[in-house]
């Protein structure tokens, strides 16, 4: 085995840092492919990169293999016509000699650590169907027995997946489902400056990850806690795949969940941030298209309690606004001490003329508008500062929660700072949002304040009932 690295876990963060950072050089706009993969082999994971030939995906799953000590790579590209002794060995001419059937696995797929294999799908039924089991058991069977593989991590690629039914059970067992696209326009002068067959250095022994290091990554990740607020979100999720009729297997949920603690232990953290659920697109659509709505969805959702929400605090305001119009635009009848309707000679004269002048009769016409008494209106502005109290609240857990991103991502080592940058441009529209519904708040507890008032003398002291809104308050 390689010089034996140090094991004091925190280190860990720092040694992993360093180690993507070799791993990802001379690779233009693989960024993320990068470090999900090795993300995904930390955990145990396997990771299917989706996308046409020529973008480095057989140069990833090499480099890959380089961050494990005295890790064993195999690498195959399958075909329609490959048979299961490229895969697992030759059969052993010995055993056969003795009634037993067996494969000589030395050097092949259930001998590695790391492998890679190229267009996996194009292989039979026979082919898949053994490889669902030494990828989710991490077990091959070799004639009577089955046979203990030291898998780390299967990196798959593909140009499409077929749509049939051992593919769809295959492609389950992938939790990592990576499109890789050919490099942009904007990142094309880079690629042509890559010297085609330039030697890349491997990382340094001190800087590769053994079985200890992992077995204590596994053991710190154990202990890292799922907030009720992360389960609360995905949950959420869950019932929007189900709205969306996008199927994902409970087996599916629990490994996405350990992914997410492996996460978080490598960076030092005790919880599941909310913000490494930006991860999980990868592991839970199975195309680009529809990881991009979950993507959308989760830069919506996160840091935003629905509580204060722009839209649900649009139509708490707005029923405010509508009560203070009818308010402002309500009339009411003055009778004198006899009982009797109060007009004056004005008014009276208004509805002569305007008889004399049309087809209709002499019409009994007031229009005098209501007067309201200071428990009136002091209730009313009360329940404004409620509101505005909550506005204010809500604005500084907003803010501490944009807070939190920056804490976040100035340590992620995961995460795309890109999806980071679109959740806090987000927060700030949510804010900048917030803003405006408080001066709308403002105005209309200003309005109220104006309401016609009663004499003091004349204060019944009649208390209305609260504006009702159109959801409950948050907890």
């Amino acid at each position: 085995m390689d010089p034996t690295p140090s094991h004091n876990f925190p280190d860990l963060r720092a040694r992993l840092a360093a180690l993507l950072d070799m791993l990802e050089t001379g690779l233009v706009e693989r960024r993320q492919a990068v470090r999900l993969s090795l993300l995904g082999a930390l955990a145990g994971e396997h990771t299917l990169l989706i996308g046409p030939p020529g973008t480095a995906k057989s140069e990833l799953a090499r480099r890959l293999h380089t961050a494990f000590a005295n890790a064993r790579y195999f690498e195959r590209l399958l075909t329609r016509f490959s048979v299961p002794e490229e895969l697992f060995g030759p059969l052993s001419i010995k055993a056969l000699e003795e009634d037993r059937y067996e494969r000589h696995t030395a050097g092949f797929l259930p001998d590695a650590s790391i492998a890679f294999i190229d267009e996996v799908f194009k292989a039979n039924s026979a082919i898949l169907n053994a490889l669902l089991t030494l990828l989710n058991e991490r077990e091959f069977d070799n004639g009577a027995g089955r046979q203990h593989c030291p898998l780390i991590s299967v990196v798959g690629a593909t140009n499409d997946v077929p749509e049939d039914e051992v593919a769809e059970a295959f492609f389950d067992r992938f939790l990592l489902r990576l499109p890789v696209a050919p490099v942009s326009a904007g990142g094309f002068a880079q690629l042509l400056q890559t010297l085609h067959g330039a030697n890349w250095t491997a990382p340094p022994a001190a800087l590769r990850l053994d079985t200890t290091d992992l077995d204590a990554l596994a053991s710190r990740a154990g202990k890292v806690v799922l907030a009720v607020d992360v389960g609360a979100i995905l949950a959420e999720l869950r019932a929007h795949f189900a709205a969306e009729e996008i199927y994902v297997s409970d087996r599916r949920w629990v490994k996405a969940v350990w992914w997410l603690r492996i996460a978080a232990a490598c960076e030092g953290r005790a919880t599941v941030a909310v913000w490494d659920l930006l991860l999980l697109p990868c592991c839970t659509a199975p195309d680009a298209p529809r990881q991009a709505a979950v993507a959308e969805w989760l830069q919506a959702r996160l840091g935003v309690r629905e509580a204060f929400s722009p839209p649900r605090l649009t139509r708490v305001i707005e029923a405010f606004e509508a009560q203070l119009d009818a308010e402002s635009k309500a009339n009411e009848l003055d009778y004198d001490a006899s009982g009797r309707l109060r007009f004056s000679a004005t008014e009276l004269a208004d509805e002569i003329g305007d008889a004399k002048g049309g087809a209709g009769a002499l019409r009994m016409r007031y229009n005098r508008r209501r007067r309201y008494g200071a428990c009136h209106i002091a209730a009313r502005t009360g329940q404004i500062d409620a509101l505005l109290a909550r506005i204010a609240g809500y604005a500084d857990e907003l803010a501490a929660q944009r807070d939190d991103l920056a804490a976040y991502l100035d340590n992620s080592l995961w995460l795309d700072p890109v999806l980071g940058q679109r959740v806090d441009t987000n927060l700030a529209a949510v804010a900048t949002a917030l803003d405006s519904l408080r001066q709308r708040a403002e105005a209309a507890r200003e309005g109220f304040t104006r309401l016609p008032r009663l004499p003091d003398n004349e204060d019944d002291g009649n208390v209305p009932d609260p504006i009702a809104e159109p959801l409950p308050h948050a907890p």
